[in-house]
């Protein structure tokens, strides 16, 4: 049985000698591309949750209608609508339009001397875009879930709204919305996979690249199925630390001495 493993070992190696490091940047593309969609993304949610929170009611039933049609298109078609559409927009801001205002209008024009974004950041865009919309409701719910009674009792004390906020609301926020910002973290990473069609050459692009060379499509996958289950695992370790340490006061004085 030893000797079938170490077969399988070696010929394992033979296989991947050559492209062990044109995947490996790839699956550093594919942190760097999880990674900063998740801090734009988390910056959006905290701003699509306002929104959709305020007192004015179209702007939160415009908000809200913004993020059920997101969520409601695949992911696929907004990250290529948005690979295909920003060149359109930029096209046109390059050209100029005029918005009528009344009785009067004004000119909208820029100078883009290039029209074509790069993709990594159309695939940020998408991304974030994603993200925020489906941890906005997240945070919706977590803010939700904290008693109004802390804020009165903030507005007794004479806390200002943004004292109250940001020293009171927001760690508890945090602690409830944990949870679930963590599998969504989970989803950005697979969904990662989705900027392949947009040529940014990521783990799930290299891997076809690969294939189509090397005409071994199982085995490349599954090196690639094998790459996204160990970061998925990391971060699993990494999420229930943070969690760990976010409700350690909440913990038994007896669980915190073991």
């Amino acid at each position: 049985m030893s000797d079938f493993f170490a077969h399988g070992i070696d010929w394992l190696l033979s296989s991947m000698d050559g492209y062990i490091l044109p995947l490996t940047k790839a699956t550093a593309i594919t942190l760097s591309l999880a990674f900063v969609s998740l801090i734009v993304g988390m910056f959006f949610a905290f701003i699509f949750t306002i929104l959709e929170s305020v007192p004015f009611k179209p702007v939160a039933w415009l908000m809200s209608l913004f993020n059920l049609t997101i969520r409601a298109l695949p992911e696929l078609l907004i990250v290529v609508a948005i690979y295909t559409g920003l060149p359109l927009l930029l096209m046109a801001l390059d050209d100029g339009f005029t918005i009528p205002f009344g009785f009067t209008s004004f000119t909208v024009k820029m100078n883009i001397e290039n029209t074509q974004p790069d993709p990594f950041l159309c695939g940020v865009f998408a991304l974030s875009l994603l993200y925020a919309v489906y941890a906005s409701q997240t945070l919706r719910g977590a803010f939700k879930a904290i008693p109004s009674g802390q804020k009165q009792a903030a507005q007794v004390l004479g806390l200002s709204k943004s004292r109250t906020f940001f020293r009171i609301i927001m760690p508890q926020m945090w602690r409830h919305a944990l949870p679930g910002l963590s599998n969504q973290w989970l989803i950005l990473l697979k969904d990662t996979a989705l900027v392949s069609a947009i040529a940014i050459d990521d783990l799930m692009m290299q891997t076809k690249t690969i294939v189509a060379r090397t005409n071994q499509p199982f085995l490349w996958y599954f090196i690639a199925m094998l790459v996204y289950l160990v970061i998925s695992v990391l971060s699993q370790r990494v999420i229930a630390h943070i969690e760990k340490r976010s409700t350690k006061f909440e913990q038994p004085s007896s669980a915190n001495s073991q």
